[in-house]
This record gives C-alpha cells, sequence and structure tokens, in this order.
C-alpha cells in the first residue's frame, strides 16, 4: 500500500521556494541539506500527521549530475509552485511491478544518517505530466518528520488536477486511500490547502 509521505514545492532557487512557501503558509521553514546524486537542497516544514513539505531546488554549487535531475528540476521555469507528492511504501521493488512502466527505477540516496530508495524515472519526468506520486522507501527507522518542529500547519487536501485524471485515480485506486487526496478533471497540476493555526491557507 501507499500512504502520503510528504509534498514538494520547486522553485528556480531554494530561497525563491522557501520564500514563496513561508509568505502563503505565515510560518517558517527549517534547514534541510543536500542531495548526493542529483545534486539539489532543500528546506522543510514539519506537517501534522506525520507529514512534511520539502521547498527544493537545483544546488548551483554542486557538479552537474550525469542524469536527469529528479521532480523533473532540469526543465523547472516560472514562479515557485507545488510540484510533486511523494508516496511511501514499504516494497519500492513491489510497488513498481504491480503498477505500470513510468515510474521510475530505484535510487539509494542519503543525507545525514536518512536512508531511502526512491523511484525515479530516467527523463525525470513521472507519468501523467508530473501528476502521479514519486514513490519512496525509508530504510530504518530515521524519518525526516520526526525531526521537524510543528508549526500548527495542517494538510487538509491535495488536488491532484489533469485532463486524465479519472485514469490515475483509477490506477493508484488498489494502493492508495487517503480522502485528503482529490483528483480533478482540469489542466495538469497540484494545489493544496491547509490548515495554520486555525486559518485556511493554500499553496496553489
Amino acid at each position: 500500500m501507499l500512504e502520503l509521505d510528504h509534498i514538494a514545492v520547486a522553485g528556480k532557487t531554494l530561497k525563491a521556494a522557501s520564500d514563496w512557501c513561508e509568505g502563503a503558509l505565515g510560518v517558517p521553514l527549517q534547514p534541510g541539506g543536500e542531495h548526493a546524486v542529483f545534486h539539489t537542497h532543500n528546506r522543510l516544514l514539519g506537517l501534522e500527521n506525520g507529514l512534511y513539505l520539502e521547498a527544493i531546488a537545483i544546488n548551483p554549487d554542486a557538479p552537474v549530475p550525469d542524469r536527469p535531475r529528479w521532480f523533473d528540476l532540469d526543465r523547472f521555469t516560472g514562479q515557485p509552485r507545488l510540484t510533486n507528492w511523494i508516496c511511501r511504501c514499504d516494497d519500492l521493488d513491489a510497488t513498481l511491478a504491480a503498477l505500470p512502466e513510468g515510474f521510475g527505477a530505484p535510487v539509494s540516496l542519503m543525507r545525514g544518517d536518512l536512508r531511502w530508495r526512491m523511484a525515479v524515472p530516467e527523463s525525470g519526468v513521472l507519468p501523467f505530466d508530473n501528476c502521479a506520486p514519486a514513490l519512496i522507501e525509508w530504510e530504518g527507522a530515521a524519518h525526516p518528520a520526526s525531526r521537524l518542529a510543528q508549526r500548527g500547519v495542517r494538510l487538509d487536501r491535495l488536488r491532484v488536477r489533469h485532463p486524465e485524471a479519472a485514469d490515475l485515480q483509477a490506477l493508484l485506486a488498489p494502493h492508495l486511500s487517503d480522502d485528503r487526496v482529490i483528483f480533478e478533471t482540469g489542466a495538469a497540476g497540484l494545489s493544496a490547502a491547509f490548515t495554520v493555526n486555525g486559518q485556511e491557507c493554500h499553496l496553489p
């Protein structure tokens, strides 16, 4: 089974992505770190119910990777925005075998004492124009959410829009059951609604 793990906001720079999140939600993000293999870096926000938000961008001071970056970051343009949702599973290989091709191949990653495997497409582009979830398997008990300060932020809804949203929903239905995730027919994109210290906020 799949469980919602975290959501990602991309920007042309990490500062731009972080500032956009902080401006929309009114709470500060915490330092994250750098990612080997894909040479990106991030800042993080702890959410209720074991989730977190990740602001992510290409690290301009790191080498250029020998493969396309995850989350299709090589082609990112425009203003910061919510670009990806990430679901965790206990057995990444079995989950990928149960899904159509296109979700990617496992890549082993680490940041500090965090260890995980992420399914990353060879092109960096996830199915359904990046509206399909990225898949992650955490190795060991360490998880970013348990280390992040709580700022009173709860994810209420994640809207996944795509011209073929019904097909994506049907594809994921046997693997994912989460009332917070809503599929809507429309132009490809994600948006999210939060409760922040009692107030409703949005990442459009």
